[in-house]
């Protein structure tokens, strides 16, 4: 497995460099921004340990970029930076895991285990079907680039099927993972999509009869 590591702090570099090697992985290294994220993007990394505080592009940076060039490798961030909504900008921008600065080795290298597990699957920040747009993060939605304001069970619901383009998701389903299958009747399913198609168009999500909806990607 080849691992890219992105860290300016030539002593921290050297100690991942030694300890993956010793793990049996192959190591490059990087110790800025541009050229961290000019060796992602060509070469074929099973995962990136990319530290946040980089000269010349920043580790934020250089993910959001990869991201939007729908390049998915695997990305660990390191930060000293150990506040919550440090964390969860982190996460937000598209990266696999976090962690904070100092740490120990054995779970750096444990946390890369379980990446290289998952694999480099599509996962993208913002979620687009056709004509619209949802930012888990920032809950917004949109259609044609114009904000559209749904409820927080309508974006559940949405992002549900957007999370599953092309697929047909059961009524059954759909109502155990959006409304935590709480007694709620299904018929509250049909519902909400009237919802969401009143307020986004009828052809957003696709009624497959007798089998329940999809969104197409």
């Amino acid at each position: 497995m080849r691992i890219l590591v992105v860290d300016d702090e030539v002593v921290m570099s050297r100690a991942l460099t030694r300890g993956l090697t010793a793990e049996g992985f192959a190591v490059d290294v990087a110790h800025d921004g541009q050229t961290g994220l000019d060796l992602a993007r060509e070469g074929a990394y099973d995962a990136v340990v990319l530290d946040i505080m980089l000269p010349v592009r920043s580790g934020y940076d250089v993910l959001q970029t990869l991201r939007a060039e729908e390049v998915w490798t695997p990305v660990l961030l390191l930060s000293a930076k150990d506040g919550d909504h440090d964390v969860a900008d982190g996460l937000d921008v598209g990266a696999d895991d976090y962690l904070t600065k100092p740490f120990a080795f054995v779970v750096l290298v444990a946390r890369l285990r379980a990446l290289l597990r998952r694999g480099a699957v599509p996962r993208p920040v913002v979620l687009v079907a056709g004509e619209m747009s949802l930012d888990p993060a920032s809950h917004v939605v949109t259609r044609r680039g114009a904000p559209v304001q749904v409820t927080a069970r309508e974006f559940a619901l949405l992002e549900y099927l957007m999370r599953r383009p092309g697929q047909v998701v059961g009524k059954v389903e759909l109502r155990d993972h959006v409304w935590d299958g709480d007694g709620e009747d299904l018929n509250v399913v049909e519902v909400y999509v009237g919802y969401l198609r009143r307020k986004l168009g009828r052809d957003v999500v696709a009624t497959v009869r007798g089998a329940g909806y999809r969104v197409d990607g």
